[in-house]
């Protein structure tokens, strides 16, 4: 992958773990249900899905694949976390919630699946109405190129 690229990825994910630090401190936690993962998870699942659907499928001009690799991967990467979602679940079982644990689990995996799916479509569906210059915004071209800083 060329460095510009990853530095796309980078900077992306340090605005996602920025923005879901953010988020998570405002909805705060507490015990039962993990709120915060739960609606870090579907948004960035949601907001995956619009990106992926308004970006389609087919060849990837090299304007898509950076817009794809920085917010995709790099800003709802850093932004969503299974990692946390798995680490909630033990803690549950652990803490004796089992069956709160695993639904937890099913539930978010599942509701995220389901988000994600709403959100192909509604972003096939506005791609479809969009001008071919309206698609995907431009990123700097040092950047798709793999020049400049990085």
């Amino acid at each position: 992958m060329r460095p510009g690229l990853v530095a796309l990825v980078a900077a992306g994910g340090a605005v996602g773990t920025l923005a879901r630090q953010g988020l998570g401190g405002a909805l705060g936690g507490g015990a039962g249900w993990p709120v915060a993962t739960t609606v870090e998870n579907l948004v960035g699942a949601l907001a995956l899905g619009l990106l992926l659907g308004a970006l389609g499928r087919g060849a990837e001009s090299p304007r898509a694949r950076a817009v794809r690799l920085a917010v995709g991967t790099g800003v709802l990467g850093g932004f969503t976390t299974f990692s946390t979602l798995a680490i909630e679940v033990q803690r549950l079982g652990a803490d004796g919630h089992v069956l709160l644990g695993a639904a937890y689990g099913l539930v978010s995996v599942a509701a995220g699946w389901a988000v994600a799916l709403v959100g192909v479509v509604a972003g096939g569906r506005a791609r479809r109405g969009a001008p071919d210059e309206d698609r995907v915004p431009d990123p700097p071209r040092a950047a798709v190129e793999g020049r400049g800083r990085t």
